[in-house]
């Protein structure tokens, strides 16, 4: 016995499926991600090296070479593209399509492993990591102030605006373009380092000294108990001008001697402007797979908020919002697919002419379109431009299933036979 057949014997079950095909499908919506395209997981793995003061040829020779050589041997890789800058090496490893992306990242991060000991030992280790598809930037906050230093708007911004927004359910990070952190530069006048017949390595050996705070353990008593700390670090302008760099004797020659020390950001060479106006950026990520709209959602009322809580003279800007894209992709499609759907109805009723007969393909289109979003969820689908278009072209199926069906027993109707029989048959 068909489903057809049952269905027609027994109308209260038909009812019933239907509701639940609804109830399901409701389910289901409420948990899918709303993007504007598919959510992709790519092949690809990239391994970012730092070496902070090495020019583009020794990152090339001395970092990017010998990685490359040890990912070679991996299996399944099709393609290798490495850059090699000024500080920084970076090197993406694309992989077939068969190959499992968690066991490739795997396989790239034993090879690094292995490799560590012919990289320079003043180099930060590699960073292995899946490349992401879906983290690119949704949303960039600015934050600009005519009274405060980049400094003081960088700190307020991380404490106050970052660790906010890291929160949000369905963010990867946040990062700050234009990031000023505070930092002790120390300038070194090279004649009078010569004068003094020292060398930068000097300098720096004697900073790695002096400034260092160690374990000093505690300070026990029959009824106290104490822990010591020593204060090693050196925190102010003028201890750092006060560091001993070298020793003759009983001369000293301090840091003041030989250069001046001055806080100021940790990265001088990049800013971040909008429109004239040097300011900081607070670039919100999705993690894989999340809602935009969510994210967006949350963010608008985190940042009520937070203006609420930050000086009065800091200024808070949208720099773009990614997901007035999406809303609008989204909107467009929606409303495709309610114009397909009045046609529909209005092209049926104009050729058969009857409101009962009109009133089965109404019903039947949208109970299929919201059982079909619990088969989105299950197969890990999102809402996004191609599935709603898929959405506009199912409801051409739907209708055409619909109409064949109807009008072959609409035909057997006309021709004396009774309604049961008709669709009994017309059904086959």
């Amino acid at each position: 016995m068909s489903l057809s057949s049952v269905s027609i014997q027994r109308p209260v079950f038909t009812i019933v499926l239907n509701i639940v095909i609804i109830i399901f499908g409701y389910i289901g919506f409420n948990f899918l991600g709303v993007r504007e395209y598919p959510s992709i997981e790519s092949p690809v793995i990239t391994v970012n090296t730092r070496y902070v003061g090495a020019n583009a040829e020794i990152i090339e020779s001395q970092i990017t070479e010998p990685l490359e050589e040890a990912i070679n041997g991996i299996a399944g890789v099709t393609s290798i593209t490495s850059t090699s800058r000024d500080g920084s090496s970076s090197i993406s490893v694309e992989f077939t399509l068969e190959v499992d992306l968690e066991t490739a990242a795997n396989d790239v991060r034993d090879k690094v492993s292995g490799a560590l000991d012919r990289l320079p030992p003043e180099a930060d280790p590699p960073r292995v990591a899946k490349a992401d598809i879906d983290g690119g930037t949704i949303i960039v906050l600015n934050a600009k102030s005519a009274k405060r230093s980049l400094l003081e708007l960088n700190a307020i911004g991380e404490s106050l605006i970052k660790e906010r927004l890291q929160t949000i359910p369905g963010v990867s990070e946040v990062q700050i373009w234009g990031e000023k952190k505070y930092a002790m530069r120390l300038e070194i006048d090279l004649a009078k380092l010569a004068a003094y017949q020292i060398t930068p390595l000097e300098v720096r050996t004697a900073l790695t000294r002096e400034n260092v705070e160690l374990p000093s353990g505690r300070i026990e008593g029959q009824q106290t108990e104490l822990s010591v700390k020593t204060m090693g670090r050196l925190t102010s302008i003028e201890e750092f001008n006060n560091l001993v760099i070298k020793q003759e004797g009983d001369r000293l020659v301090r840091f003041k001697d030989i250069g001046q020390v001055r806080l100021a950001p940790e990265n001088e060479r990049t800013l971040f402007r909008r429109d004239g106006v040097t300011m900081i950026g607070f670039a919100i990520s999705a993690q894989p797979g999340s809602n935009h709209i969510d994210i967006s959602n949350n963010f608008y009322k985190r940042l009520e908020q937070i203006k609420k809580d930050i000086p009065n003279d800091i200024e808070l800007l949208i720099g773009f919002d990614n997901t007035k894209y999406i809303r609008s992709s989204i909107s467009e499609v929606e409303e495709t697919i309610f114009v397909a759907f009045g046609l529909v109805v209005m092209i049926i009723f104009l050729f058969l002419r009857d409101w009962r007969t009109t009133i089965i393909p109404v019903l039947a289109i949208p109970i299929s379109l919201i059982g079909a979003f619990f088969i989105m969820y299950v197969a890990g689908f999102s809402v996004n431009v191609l599935t709603l278009l898929g959405i506009v072209l199912a409801i051409g199926l739907v209708v055409d299933d619909a109409i064949v069906v109807l009008e072959n027993i609409y035909t057997k109707i006309e021709e004396g036979m009774k309604p049961m029989e008709a669709a009994y048959k017309g059904c086959l």
